[in-house]
């Protein structure tokens, strides 16, 4: 392989990353706090999943083209990337961090009140710990969906391994667009497969 060509390949690779953990990041730091509030409201929980449900609707490439005009939010580069990939993100987490809580048994919350606990502490010694497995699948597949989805940022200037994708279909070069796929899907692989294992490491007996 070309020296540097395998240098590109690393440097965007690396960028892909970057955007992905930062849109990871920020998403889980909205939607499990998020998902916590709303297992206390019913009646705003169900307009909630419905607005992220319309969120994750919109094509990743309209998402984009509608945020590029945004003051403040919007304009060519990584910013905006990196929001629209938070927004596509937070469903799944939203999503799986309210079947895990909203999941736990009746029982193991009666018995926790029976032994005096608060609201708070039978959310962060039982609810939270069981929901733990539910929370970290809905990362799984938020970090997963957000790798493929990251290759179209590319088309908004922020890099990532799209641009090898982009530039192989302006040039109807195989290779290229190989490039940028290949280290993709092994990246979302070992994503998956890292985040399975921590989660069955978590998983309470």
């Amino acid at each position: 392989m070309n020296p540097r060509l395998a240098s590109e390949i690393v440097s965007l690779t690396l960028e892909h990353l970057w955007l992905v953990l930062i849109a990871i990041g920020v998403a889980a730091l909205i939607a499990i706090p998020a998902a916590v509030a709303l297992t206390r409201r019913a009646a705003i929980r169900r307009w909630m999943l419905g607005l992220a449900n319309i969120l994750q609707t919109v094509p990743s490439l309209a998402l984009f083209g509608f945020l590029l005009p945004l003051p403040f939010i919007g304009g060519i580069g990584r910013h905006t990337a990196i929001i629209a990939l938070c927004l596509y993100a937070l469903l799944p987490i939203l999503r799986n961090t309210l079947v895990g809580v909203l999941g736990v048994d009746p029982a193991v919350r009666e018995s926790a009140v029976a032994m005096g606990m608060t609201g708070n502490q039978i959310l962060w010694q039982v609810e939270l710990p069981l929901a733990v497995p539910a929370i970290l699948a809905g990362l799984r597949i938020a970090t997963v969906t957000t790798i493929g989805t990251a290759t179209v940022a590319a088309a908004i200037g922020a890099g990532g391994l799209g641009v090898f994708i982009f530039r192989g279909i302006a040039t109807v070069d195989t290779a290229t667009i190989l490039a940028g796929a290949v280290p993709a899907a092994i990246m979302a692989l070992a994503a998956d497969e890292g985040l399975e294992w921590i989660e069955k490491r978590l998983s309470p007996a």
